[in-house]
């Protein structure tokens, strides 16, 4: 099932995500459910909060960007409890990014592209990986929503301030967006 995407300024994008235990209720349906709504909506990530789930849960699918990046090419990843180090070897890059939850905003984020990653699968068994360039941007990003961050919140003062009226027309519903959502004004 499709759902909603939850906008910027709607609550659940700024709760920290519990981890989750393997009697989550409806996990596999939820999964599922993810991934339909991240294909609907042309993205390469996305974190239960988005769909309005305070949970510690993400999908990754970067594939479509493999063209780009070959290391992508097998990029999907289902990522439950999932928490991130940053390495401090790795290169800080710029890039840009943008978000489901902020139609329209496309704005370059400076991130160490190395890290280490642990989470557990969908059959709850644990992993370790050392995971570097975009696809551990797009890791990061994705955990960020689970720890209450959007990407805006890395950028500079002054960059905020010149997307600020961008932000405030996504408060008020008026942004068109070709998926579902849930915004702050109809988040009841």
């Amino acid at each position: 099932m499709i759902l909603p995407i939850y906008l910027y300024g709607h609550p659940v994008l700024r709760k920290i995500s519990p981890d989750i235990t393997p009697d989550f209720p409806g996990l596999k349906d939820l999964v599922e459910n993810m991934k339909a709504t991240m294909y609907a909506s042309d993205g390469i990530g996305i974190a239960a909060p988005q769909v309005g789930v305070n949970a510690r849960i993400v999908y990754i699918d970067a594939s479509v960007l493999a063209d780009t990046f070959p290391e992508l090419a097998e990029s999907k990843y289902v990522l439950i409890n999932p928490h991130i180090e940053v390495l401090e070897d790795g290169e800080k890059i710029s890039r840009e990014e943008g978000c489901l939850s902020l139609p329209g905003i496309h704005e370059p984020v400076s991130r160490i592209e190395k890290i280490r990653i642990n989470y557990v699968d969908e059959q709850f068994q644990p992993h370790e990986e050392i995971v570097s360039g975009y696809l551990a941007r797009v890791m990061q990003h994705e955990c960020d929503h689970l720890d209450a961050l959007l990407f805006i919140d890395h950028l500079s003062p002054i960059r905020k301030q010149l997307i600020k009226g961008k932000l405030n027309s996504i408060l008020k519903g008026k942004v068109k967006c070709d998926y579902r959502t849930k915004g702050y004004k109809n988040n009841k």
